[in-house]
């Protein structure tokens, strides 16, 4: 408190005479008293004593509005830590009037004008508004995302989608408005992470990106007849542009409607104008669901070949083992799958798919039923490791345990191989797996 007096002290020692000023001049009606006031409340805030700070920051705020851009982000950060304390909605209601000023006084900032401040209006008052104030908040969020653009702040967009959601199943947003929405914030995270040299805010994009697929999709708006009407004419209003090809495609895909005409259509004017990995890999998928396997493998290998991004190499790769095993290649399989490995080591799926060409070729190794069950362990092996780096693999993998588990070999067939519990075995040819001898119960 010394150290706030003095401060206080040493501003009036500047003062002599103040001039004649106005509330829209920098320092408002007083100098002196916005300077005494902005230091007080600053070292109050230092000491993280909010309720002590709120007279001298309301001072500043409401008599000298123009001072500078800190009476807004740090009344804000004041004004959000009392309201958690207190639960008082008339804090919320200052929240909003400090952005309307905000917004008055220094709406033409470069960087921090009247979009950004929109998108922190309506996400405060998303996050602590309630359900009634939901639709005004969405308005704010989706007119900062038309102001700024390219450059609206994350949270901002993701804030607005999800607000999107909530309008949605109130029956306040139709379905085209949301998936029209989806595809514009989609084309603002592919263009983030393109874009974004700082690995840590890629990740963050990334991260973004799953929240938003999975929203969307988890929304049920997502079924085919509805694209297809949606992206028809998203198609024909610019077939020969890549990037609006490449989004078509891409939802189209993920929305699993690679059967539609449109797919098709898509997929191979994309190839025939710009036939990247990305470009061969949306073909595959189309004469994957055709059962068209031979053309299906090429354009896989060309994906495979041509992608620099590791993420999609290891989304070809898993794709091709896939292929593999409905082809009963087993060996083919598990190759591929250690390729998806390489790039992401927590790839549950592909660990399944392993345990999975191991089980589905047991009957074709070695030389009786017991060297047969013996590949049961190796395959039980992959189910577990699965679950245990992708918890969502969990369900699936325990259903599988119970299965295999069943038809290991017996302690009789084990006691004539001289096999004991918990012994190492080698399990040879292409498995060439080591593991743990167990027995069926």
């Amino acid at each position: 408190m010394k150290k706030i007096v003095a401060l206080a002290f040493g501003i009036c020692l500047m003062g002599g005479a103040v001039s004649a000023q106005t509330l829209d001049s920098k320092y408002g009606l007083d100098s002196v008293k916005t300077l005494e006031n902005a230091s007080i409340y600053s070292e109050f805030l230092k000491q993280k004593n909010y309720k002590e700070a709120l007279p001298a920051w309301r001072y500043v705020f409401n008599n000298a509005p123009k001072f500078q851009m800190l009476t807004y982000t740090k009344g804000e950060d004041l004004l959000i830590n009392i309201y958690q304390q207190t639960k008082d909605k008339t804090y919320v209601d200052t929240l909003m009037m400090l952005y309307d000023q905000w917004a008055k006084y220094f709406w033409d900032h470069q960087r921090y004008g009247e979009g950004y401040i929109l998108g922190k209006k309506g996400a405060t008052l998303y996050r602590f508004g309630g359900d009634d104030t939901k639709k005004t908040a969405f308005s704010y969020l989706a007119k900062s995302f038309e102001l700024e653009g390219n450059k609206t702040h994350p949270i901002t967009v993701q804030t607005m989608f999800f607000g999107a959601g909530d309008l949605l199943k109130k029956g306040e947003l139709s379905k085209d408005e949301y998936i029209a929405l989806y595809m514009k914030v989609s084309g603002f995270i592919d263009d983030g992470i393109k874009n974004t040299k700082q690995p840590k805010t890629v990740e963050a994009f990334k991260t973004m990106k799953g929240n938003v697929d999975a929203m969307f999709f988890n929304a049920g708006v997502a079924d085919c007849e509805t694209l297809n009407n949606l992206l028809s004419a998203k198609y024909e209003a610019n077939k020969e542009d890549v990037a609006n090809l490449k989004e078509v495609a891409s939802l189209l895909r993920r929305s699993e409607c690679v059967d539609l005409p449109l797919y098709a259509t898509v997929a191979e004017q994309l190839y025939q104008l710009d036939p990247t990995a990305d470009a061969a890999y949306s073909l595959a998928i189309m004469f994957l669901k055709r059962q068209e396997f031979d053309k299906t493998e090429g354009y896989l290998k060309e994906a495979i070949a041509k992608s620099e991004d590791n993420e999609a190499k290891a989304e070809y790769y898993l794709k091709m083992a896939q292929l593999q095993l409905a082809k009963k290649q087993y060996q083919a399989t598990k190759t591929n799958a250690l390729e998806v490995l390489k790039l992401n080591p927590n790839n549950g799926t592909a660990l399944m798919l392993i345990g999975k060409a191991y089980a589905n070729s047991a009957s074709n190794y070695g030389e009786d039923d017991f060297d047969h069950a013996s590949v049961f362990w190796a395959a039980v092996d992959k189910f577990q490791k699965a679950k245990q780096v992708d918890p969502a693999m969990t369900e699936e993998a325990d259903k599988l345990i119970g299965i295999y588990s069943q038809h290991f070999p017996s302690k009789d067939e084990a006691f004539f191989r001289s096999v004991t519990d918990g012994a190492t075995v080698k399990i040879g040819s292409w498995i060439n797996e080591s593991t743990k001898a167990r027995f069926r119960k």
